[in-house]
């Protein structure tokens, strides 16, 4: 796989800021933005939240209740 197919983008739905996990660091993913990440989802840790994946668009929801 090359570089480029690895990377993923996720991308933030959300209302309020959003925390996971990236190489053992807490990253923060601010309300509605986006963010890419260049080596795939082997380092990234995300907590239980609603998502949706599409090829490598990562769409973070609000949380279920």
């Amino acid at each position: 796989m090359t570089r480029e197919e690895n990377k993923i983008t996720i991308r933030s739905d959300r209302k309020t800021d959003y925390t996971f996990i990236y190489k053992g660091e807490d990253v923060v993913l601010k309300a509605g933005s986006v963010v890419s990440i260049a080596d795939g989802l082997k380092n990234v840790v995300f907590p239980t939240v609603a998502m949706k994946i599409m090829n490598n668009l990562i769409v973070v929801k609000e949380d279920v209740k």
